[in-house]
């Protein structure tokens, strides 16, 4: 199986996932059509990718689902998605709107295409909520935020759709993924916030103790393995941890960055966000190895490296 002359839709194709993704399809040889409202992406991050068809609009908007699926697609890869706990909090209806009603209609006209091959769901780490331990895709979901609640329904949605359709589903749940293509934002995640403050030459805000680890996987990984579940006839109806070995406590992500930029202003504790509980997320990547062969190649230092030199072409730019 290949992508070579495929069709293939990705919604959320100007994200930082997205548009990596969108990257190796194109070299793969895929004809490819986005859909994205730049609510979050940005058009930049697909710039210069010769034939790549954006619809700018809702995935909501059943005309344009309906125009955009009379099309022979053979792959459907949807990323798109509200994002964020905290903006899940602060807009829920936003949240349901785009993450659950949004994925139903993906599905549902998903069902309508003939030479259908595979369809990737994207949901995320927060599905396992306060989960102790090392976990794995066995651990019992226990989602505490609007946006781990909308995407574990988008991942019991697309099992109906498998199970009752027979949709070639497979579900990523990506963890932490950071990387060129994410921009620095009120609803961002921590790697890019913290480099553009260091940029700036700010101290870095650590909510909590700063004892808290995390996880972080480079995006150009996660594009990797996105493509494999796609090509993989063992993937379809299974679910998989995207992640990387890449555990960090946060204030020494902080020191690294800070390091890697010259930034002397050093750090700041503010209050601990109240639905950020979570004092360690780790989790295996020992089924995506062995049934997708899936090895993360990018060391969390050069994924730093990479994206801070992103940034610092946006910045020469004028677009930070």
């Amino acid at each position: 199986m290949s992508f070579k002359n495929s069709l293939v839709l990705v919604t959320g194709g100007a994200g930082s996932i997205g548009s990596n993704l969108v990257k190796r399809l194109h070299q793969e040889g895929a004809r490819i059509i986005i859909l994205d409202n730049l609510s979050s992406g940005s058009e930049d991050n697909i710039a210069g990718i010769p034939d790549v068809q954006l619809v700018r609009e809702s995935r909501t908007s059943d005309d344009t689902l309906s125009e955009i699926f009379s099309q022979p697609i053979n792959y459907v890869f949807h990323l798109a998605a509200s994002f964020a706990n905290q903006k899940s909090i602060e807009h829920p209806v936003e949240d349901l709107e785009t993450n659950i009603t949004g994925t139903l209609k993906i599905l549902q006209h998903s069902t309508k295409l003939r030479g259908l091959t595979r369809f990737i769901f994207s949901s995320s780490s927060c599905i396992y909520g306060h989960s102790g331990g090392t976990t794995t895709e066995e651990t019992v979901p226990a989602p505490d935020t609007p946006y781990a609640i909308s995407k574990l329904a988008g991942e019991n949605y697309a099992r109906f759709f498998y199970k009752y359709y027979g949709l070639p589903v497979v579900i990523l749940r990506y963890f932490n993924c950071y990387g060129p293509g994410e921009y620095p934002g009120k609803y961002r995640n921590v790697i890019p916030n913290f480099l553009k403050l260091a940029i700036e030459g700010q101290p870095l805000s650590l909510t909590g103790t700063g004892e808290e680890s995390r996880i972080f996987t480079f995006v150009g990984d996660v594009a990797d393995v996105t493509v494999r579940a796609a090509l993989a006839e063992v993937a379809i109806g299974e679910c998989f941890n995207i992640t990387s070995d890449n555990e960090i406590k946060i204030k020494d992500l902080a020191e690294k960055i800070n390091a890697l930029t010259g930034n002397k202003a050093g750090v700041k504790f503010t209050e601990r966000r109240k639905w950020d509980e979570v004092s360690r997320r780790f989790a295996s990547h020992t089924k995506a190895k062995k049934l997708l062969g899936y090895s993360p190649v990018v060391s969390l230092d050069e994924g730093l490296k990479y994206t801070y030199g992103w940034l610092l072409e946006l910045r020469k730019q004028g677009k930070l």
